[in-house]
């Protein structure tokens, strides 16, 4: 038994029809030359060779008596590949119909009687004339994994060339214990000792956390001129930031990662800050066509990993922090320094907050103490309408997922495009997740359907194509200068 930590169990405890809490991606595979079969016969096979390989595949969740902790992972009786792995559709389609069905599956929960994850396979994808497409939409509960994680998982299920590699058979000593062999009385003791440990761990760490965040505090007081001219704890209001309902919009971009990595190194910036300067042009340039900029920086919450090197274990290891967007500036250039002067405070609260911010809490009473408070909360916005005036602290959410840069095969057909979806939710109806994947960029937007209809969300999209020819126009000469002095 393997009890979920307090991060994980909090996907479980504050979701909700409207609140879905999985993450997914959509893959576009060419399929190999003379391939005449089902590509989702052909994945449910492949996926059947290595369920082993991956504990999340064959496990689901336990609740504890009387929900008094978090619950556990256990060995599933059975995994029933046919429901697991599912053929989407029948006909050929388009990217963008693909695109939309993909938005009407993530907008659906999980069934939490089973394992936790589901594959949807497009057998017939519209392709170039010779070729022939099929399309893989994937989602996994993220109180199973995060994004690192999902790299472990890929690592599993994909290879590196047309031809599978070979793949141990499953050990028979590696079963678990199932849920029916465990007595309640060993789960609440579990549920008691686990607690305690925790609040031994969370005394012991409070000395550093309040000298982390003192000084961090002190240090963005430092900075500012005045009280008053402190940078805003709330983001502006704009129409992503709304109670969400169950539909979903999904939408996609893809850039070339060279380009973007040379203008980058050519500034003398991350490529992290790049993205956000792309989202940000993207997003003002869409705001000014629709919506008006507002006065003050749009404000994007982006994730941080809080996972070691060589941890690889398949859970939710991260925490989230803002960052300034400078949507206020039209002057592109402006808008960088906004950028870079906003994730620089960032990078340093974090280096100082990083080895002491918790990723998990006691178990004992959270699913009646957290789900009981957080879905009151998430209640009480969508219903009693503070969503039009309560401000949030970030307008959306932007996510960026390094990945490997050599094309990776399933079942043998090569995955030519990688677009995550991740998750919207109340008072923070759009979220931008970023895959770097074999020279390509790829972006995914999912979004409340009825903040940002899909034609809105494809715009957005779109704009980061615009956003980056921008940024050629600005950096090129620069890129084109740092690859001269490299290549000398």
């Amino acid at each position: 038994m393997k009890t979920l930590s307090g991060l994980d169990a909090s996907f479980l405890y504050l979701e909700c029809a409207e609140v879905p809490m999985h993450v997914g991606s959509l893959h576009l595979y060419e399929l190999p030359e003379g391939f005449t079969g089902s590509f989702h016969q052909a994945v449910r096979s492949h996926v059947a060779a290595r369920l082993h390989l991956v504990p999340l595949f064959r496990q689901q969740l336990a609740s504890m008596p009387l929900n008094v902790g978090h619950p556990s992972w256990v060995r599933a009786e059975a995994v029933d590949l046919d429901f697991h792995v599912r053929k989407a559709a029948t006909k050929k389609l388009g990217v963008r119909e693909v695109q939309a069905l993909c938005a009407q599956l993530h907008a659906q929960l999980l069934d939490r009687s089973r394992p936790l994850w589901e594959f949807h396979i497009f057998d017939r994808v519209a392709a170039p004339r010779g070729k022939r497409y099929g399309a893989f939409y994937s989602k996994i509960h993220h109180a199973a994994l995060d994004g690192k994680a999902g790299t472990v998982l890929a690592n599993a299920l994909l290879d590196l060339s047309a031809t599978p590699r070979a793949v141990a058979p499953p050990s028979s000593t590696s079963a678990q214990r199932r849920h029916r062999d465990l007595s309640a009385a060993s789960m609440v003791g579990h549920v008691l000792t686990g607690s305690l440990s925790q609040y031994l761990k969370l005394v012991r760490a409070l000395p550093d956390a309040l000298g982390a965040a003192g000084g961090t505090l002190l240090q963005r007081l430092r900075q500012a001129p005045d009280a008053s001219k402190a940078p805003p704890f709330f983001a502006p209001l704009t129409r992503f930031n709304v109670a969400v309902t169950p539909q979903r919009s999904f939408a996609t971009a893809s850039l070339p990662f060279g380009p973007c990595r040379a203008m980058a190194k050519a500034q003398g910036i991350s490529f992290n800050d790049l993205l956000l300067w792309l989202c940000s042009t993207a997003l003002r340039d869409f705001l000014l066509r629709h919506d008006g900029v507002p006065k003050k920086s749009l404000v994007a919450a982006m994730p941080v990993s809080l996972r070691e090197d060589q941890n690889q274990e398949l859970n939710t290891q991260a925490s989230m922090t803002l960052v300034q967007l400078g949507t206020q500036y039209a002057d592109p250039k402006k808008r960088m320094q906004a950028i870079l002067t906003s994730s620089a405070k960032v990078r340093d609260a974090m280096h100082q907050l990083k080895a002491v911010l918790p990723t998990d809490y006691p178990s004992l009473l959270a699913p009646w103490l957290v789900g009981g408070i957080g879905k009151a909360l998430f209640k009480a916005y969508s219903a009693t309408g503070l969503s039009a005036r309560l401000p949030m602290p970030s307008n959306l959410v932007i996510s960026n997922v390094p990945g490997p840069q050599v094309p990776l095969y399933l079942a043998g057909a090569r995955m030519l495009t990688f677009h995550p979806l991740s998750i919207v939710m109340h008072g923070v109806a759009l979220n931008i997740t970023v895959q770097t994947y074999a020279g390509s960029v790829d972006f995914g937007l999912i979004a409340d359907a009825r903040a940002v209809p899909g034609a809105d969300l494809q715009a957005i999209a779109d704009a980061l194509g615009q956003a980056f020819e921008q940024a050629q126009a600005l950096f090129q000469d620069a890129a084109v200068a740092h690859g001269t002095r490299a290549a000398d």
